[in-house]
């Protein structure tokens, strides 16, 4: 636990980091802020679809609707955590001259995403309807 605790205190104040090992090349540390970046991007659409279903998607059964929507924001939110988290233990690593960390996070979202669209096409395809 005490390795998280301090692993989330390196997402509030990043200047910490320089502190270990020694600098990389910089081109290394910004490909590794884009990658931040675009799971930030992949986090806001996860959560833009969860409102989008609210929104657009009132034929759905409620429950359904109200659990595809929290499945969606929970994720883009989980996402945007993991996203930060990434970033640091990458550029800890490159810091530290480490092998870069393997993550599963990748293929948990996709089956996440999968899951999600399943359903979704499912219960549209059959209409679904709340009435």
């Amino acid at each position: 636990m005490r390795g998280m605790t301090a692993t989330v205190r390196l997402w509030l104040s990043p200047g910490r980091i320089r502190g270990e090992g020694t600098t990389p090349d910089y081109r290394f540390s910004l490909a590794n802020e884009r990658t931040f970046l675009a799971w930030l991007r992949t986090a806001l659409a996860l959560i833009g679809g969860g409102f989008a279903v609210v929104q657009f998607l009132p034929e759905l059964h409620r429950s359904f609707r109200t659990a595809l929507a929290a499945l969606l924001l929970a994720s883009g939110a989980l996402c945007a955590l993991r996203a930060v988290h990434h970033w640091v233990r990458v550029e800890r690593a490159m810091r530290r001259g480490e092998d870069l960390p393997l993550s599963r996070f990748p293929a948990v979202l996709t089956a996440g995403v999968v899951l999600i669209a399943a359903g979704t096409l499912v219960a549209v395809a059959t209409g679904w309807a709340s009435r």
